[in-house]
């Protein structure tokens, strides 16, 4: 069992036409990717197969994609099957290969493994192995980052394969990019305002509206009519901010003189009341869930807040291809709710580390 975070991207320097298909015979080539040995297979069950592996439940479902649990004939493992429409005539859409080819070049234990294709005439099916959790989101997105890759739609439902949204790689100098990305609900206020020279602080904010919802239950911006609602509920947590303490907020393309009313910020507990139940969490929320987007904690140093602070010193010299669960002592609590009780008594019990 894998970790966290898959991603969709392109290398620097290739076309990002996403309208682009290419014919199906160009898949072929990628097929198998980091496929378990020969030794592991089944006698008589071949990888490319759509009959090697046992579709179980729906998990979510997207408008490129749906993705399934699953379970792999070949080795017994549970896996994630996520299922691209293809269009007659049209062949393999261009995000899919290049989802592909890159999986094929990031080497992390916090980015998900692909371990098969499979081609049909109606659906393009990649196979990744089944993961979870925050400071292997951070962990991975750390990596990506270093690689000069955004992932672009971090949301809960990305959480389990992060394979649904769009990515691109952030080239050096910075390209120019679209503020049609990210989820409503967990894009930041500068792209939701129309600014397009973002760069890895799209993803921390993403990823600090996941924190939250993980440690309350549920979407700390959560809006249905739009941008003017979702800048509103922002504003409603965060105050509006002024040129000081934003640069140029008044100058991005959608800015709204209507929605710079009085509003003072409140704190993140007071909007979400368990935070103050989890030690340094509301710290860690709030660095990432900063308006100004050069404001925000880069994934590398969020991974050294004092909200980690109970796990094992030597889990930061884990290599990037071993799994932080393989550290002794280390293992994921199961219940949230568990968590709170510990902290409840002042420690954590079990000698269980926090690892949302």
């Amino acid at each position: 069992m894998g970790d966290m975070l898959c991603v969709s991207a392109v290398r620097p320097g290739c076309s990002s036409c996403c309208s682009e298909r290419r014919s199906s015979q160009q898949i072929q080539g990628l097929q198998h990717v980091e496929a378990v040995t020969t030794a592991e297979q089944r006698q008589g069950i071949p990888f490319g197969a759509a009959t090697s592996y046992i579709h179980l439940e729906k998990l979510c479902e997207g408008s490129c994609a749906t993705v399934y649990k699953g379970i792999s004939r070949i080795n017994s493992q549970v896996v994630a099957l996520k299922v691209i429409k293809l269009e007659a005539e049209e062949g393999v859409p261009f995000t899919a290969i290049r989802e592909a080819s890159l999986l094929k070049c990031l080497k992390h234990a916090n980015i998900v493994l692909l371990h098969d294709i499979i081609q049909t005439k109606e659906t393009l099916t990649f196979v990744f192995e089944y993961m979870l959790f925050m400071f292997q989101l951070l962990r991975g997105l750390a990596y990506i980052h270093q690689q000069h890759i955004l992932h672009r739609d971090l949301k809960p439902q990305n959480l389990l394969i992060s394979c649904l949204g769009l990515a691109r790689a952030q080239s050096i100098p910075r390209q120019t990019y679209s503020s049609e990305v990210v989820t409503l609900w967990y894009r930041p206020p500068d792209v939701l305002l129309g600014a397009t020279a973002y760069s890895s602080d799209i993803d921390i904010w993403s990823a600090g509206c996941i924190f939250v919802e993980m440690i309350q239950g549920q979407p700390i911006f959560a809006a249905t009519s739009g941008t003017h609602e979702q800048l509103e509920k922002i504003w409603a947590v965060l105050g509006v901010p002024t040129e000081d303490t934003w640069p140029g907020f008044s100058k991005l393309p959608n800015y709204n003189p209507e929605l710079v009313a009085s509003r003072r910020p409140q704190r993140l507990r007071v909007i979400c009341d368990r935070m103050s139940r989890v030690p340094a969490a509301e710290n860690l929320a709030s660095r990432m869930l900063t308006a100004f987007p050069r404001g925000r904690i880069s994934a590398q140093d969020a991974l050294l807040h004092s909200f980690f602070s109970p796990l094992p010193p030597h889990l930061y010299q884990v290599p990037a291809g071993q799994s932080v669960l393989t550290v002794p002592g280390v293992r994921l609590q199961p219940e949230i709710c568990d968590l709170f009780a510990s902290y409840g008594k002042g420690r954590v019990s079990g000698g269980l580390s926090k690892f949302w």
